[in-house]
């Protein structure tokens, strides 16, 4: 019954995005607000989290510019469980153009191979006029 309820409330919402953040990566609490579908609800991912966080890679949740939000032994915790997996961190906060989740990107070789597609069609068509004079 609890999975049930979770598929159907905001929280289970939030939730189930925060278990999507891959060991090694972090995303902000208005990252999994807005990927949940509740852009500019940072706030009640924290509630989600406060309430229903056991067993979920809660640590890998941070604030604004990676920054740690947690205070006392608990941000202590967090910084340890990050470091354990690999994340870097510049000053006090995550490194986070190196380590943040994206929720939407797309695989980077296939962008790739259709950007080089795209632009061998550029030089073609630029390539016809030119042609065209020598006939």
């Amino acid at each position: 019954m609890k999975a049930e309820k979770e598929k159907t409330t905001m929280f289970g919402d939030m939730l189930r995005q925060v278990r999507r953040v891959p060991k090694g990566k972090v995303a902000t609490y208005g990252d999994i607000a807005y990927a949940a579908g509740y852009a500019g609800a940072a706030r009640q991912v924290a509630w989600a989290l406060h309430g229903a966080s056991a067993g979920l890679p809660w640590h890998r949740i941070v604030g604004a510019e990676g920054k740690i939000l947690l205070t006392g032994e608990h941000g202590f915790e967090q910084r340890m469980h990050l470091r354990a997996e690999g994340v870097g961190f510049v000053g006090l906060k995550v490194n986070m153009a190196a380590h943040r989740h994206s929720f939407f990107s797309t695989n980077k070789h296939a962008g790739k191979k259709r950007a080089a597609k795209s632009a061998k069609g550029k030089v073609r068509k630029m390539a016809e006029p030119a042609g065209q004079g020598n006939d």
